[in-house]
């Protein structure tokens, strides 16, 4: 455990993301007074020859229900981006003031699933996040509720966490909540304790993990923060997992929270975007040759091993890649448009750039845009 939790105090760069929960009262709106006990911790552990940190925090509807007297989180989308858009001002503004007494600059970043799935976008933000810790200010990051779609969002700020990390090259992930870890049982029953390592997902087998917050202002739970941290890890970072009260601890490496060691090597940033960011807007059916090809000769899929598409997409769009009997086998980024691909269903694309020209002798989903889904 000392290794692992040297590896803590070594991080330079933390991606730190906090729940609703941790930062509003039980009945909505801030509560000023934890928004500035983390920006204590966090200030201290920033700046000059510290850390640099990257905030990804939860709270922008929680602090908009109680000014549009709103007694609980809304369960309708127009209602959640109605509070979203008066309590990202009202969050974003905490954090400002919070964070000027330390004479630190806050710099906010929205981002929607669409953002992260298509390259150019994803490019964007992370240029953007890294000109910013750059120039010495803290970026906090939240899901764009305002405009964000059932179909397009990340669903909770964990798995935006985990996939922030992977975008700035972060050394460490937190992941703060009102739980100090992951445990074998339910926490509020004698006789459980608390898990100090996660080595991979046997550690983890046989655990009934919870999914629903104490205070009922997030989405999330221990079910999405132990999914964030499996994503992280996955990609080589390594991650604590504890309660906001324990922050402090968190950063300078004690023995507090869960650690998640580090299971995978990271790759690429988009393809980890793909497989847990993108919303796929269409389907390639492939043939067996295909599915062999794509899964384990890791090779581009071309039109002649397409049996059937669906769905209604552009090109860049991300689609599934799916064996004959409709199971998903891949995901990626497809290079023509849906009403383009019937014609080019099972054709060499030699053939096709006789008939349709140049452009059509390319590869339906180059190996590059493609990420092998796990069986």
């Amino acid at each position: 455990m000392a290794g692992a939790r040297q590896a803590v105090r070594e991080a330079r760069r933390i991606v730190v993301k906090v729940g609703s929960s941790s930062l509003t009262t039980a009945t909505g709106g801030l509560d000023a007074d934890r928004v500035d006990a983390l920006v204590d911790v966090l200030a201290k552990s920033s700046g000059p020859g510290n850390k640099e940190v990257v905030l990804v925090s939860s709270g922008a509807i929680a602090a908009g229900l109680a000014p549009l007297g709103l007694a609980r989180r809304p369960k309708d989308l127009a209602r959640q981006q109605a509070a979203a858009s008066v309590g990202q001002g009202l969050l974003v503004a905490r954090y400002t003031a919070s964070f000027a007494r330390y004479g630190i600059r806050v710099g906010q970043v929205l981002l929607t699933g669409d953002d992260t799935s298509r390259r150019a976008h994803h490019r964007n933000a992370s240029r953007t996040l890294d000109k910013l810790l750059a120039m010495g200010a803290l970026p906090v990051v939240n899901e764009n509720d305002t405009v964000a779609t059932d179909e397009i969002r990340f669903g909770d700020n964990d798995r935006l966490a985990a996939l922030v990390a992977h975008l700035v090259r972060a050394d460490l992930l937190v992941l703060l909540s009102d739980v100090d870890g992951v445990y074998d049982g339910d926490p509020s029953r004698p006789g459980t304790s608390r898990i100090t390592e996660v080595r991979g997902p046997a550690d983890l087998a046989g655990v009934e993990i919870g999914s629903a917050g104490k205070a009922g202002v997030g989405t999330g739970g221990m079910v999405t923060k132990v999914e964030a941290a499996r994503i992280a890890a996955a990609a080589g970072i390594p991650v604590v997992l504890t309660s906001a009260v324990h922050a402090a601890d968190a950063l300078s490496g004690e023995d507090t929270g869960t650690y998640f060691h580090p299971t995978g090597r990271r790759s690429a940033d988009r393809l980890l975007w793909l497989q847990h960011a993108s919303a796929p807007q269409g389907a390639l059916t492939l043939d067996d040759g295909a599915v062999r090809a794509v899964v384990q000769g890791r090779k581009s899929l071309l039109p002649a091993g397409i049996a059937a598409v669906e769905g209604d997409f552009t090109a860049g769009d991300p689609v599934e890649l799916r064996d004959a009997g409709g199971r998903a086998v891949a995901r990626g980024l497809v290079n023509f448009d849906a009403r383009e691909i019937p014609r080019l269903l099972g054709r060499s694309t030699r053939e096709l750039a006789r008939e349709l020209g140049s452009a059509y002798e390319r590869e339906v989903v180059h190996r590059d845009d493609l990420v092998v889904l796990e069986p």
